[in-house]
């Protein structure tokens, strides 16, 4: 499956999951639901997973975890704020960095209509 379908699919959940549930929930319970979607649609995920950071060749112990990673291939970070800040978006960028991964959704489920709490981030390497 190639990123531009994984981000279809990841898309229509989004909408179907705030559809049902609104916004104003904490991630959490986004992420659980998400999961129990992507379950239903037969796609491999991460949850939670640990982000390596490398120093001189030396992998750090620090605390980073990316939401999801769907298909080994898209990070979605989930955020459920008043606004996206733009310490989000490089956030997410650095994840995909340090994963080189090419693609990552950044979600705000605390907006009224989620296609506007979308945003694609990609790594051009």
């Amino acid at each position: 499956m190639k990123e531009n379908d994984i981000t279809g699919a990841l898309i229509d959940i989004f909408i179907k999951v705030h559809s049902q549930l609104g916004p104003g929930l904490f991630e959490s319970v986004y992420e659980e639901v998400i999961c129990y979607e992507l379950k239903k649609r037969s796609l491999t995920y991460k949850r939670q997973q640990e982000i390596g950071v490398f120093y001189d060749d030396i992998k750090m112990d620090i605390g980073f975890r990316a939401d999801l990673i769907i298909e080994n291939k898209v990070i979605v970070e989930i955020k459920s704020v008043e606004l996206l800040a733009p310490v989000h978006h490089k956030q997410l960028l650095t994840y995909l960095k340090l994963t080189n991964k090419k693609v990552g959704l950044l979600v705000n489920f605390n907006v009224s209509l989620v296609k506007d709490g979308i945003v694609r981030i990609v790594n051009n390497y």
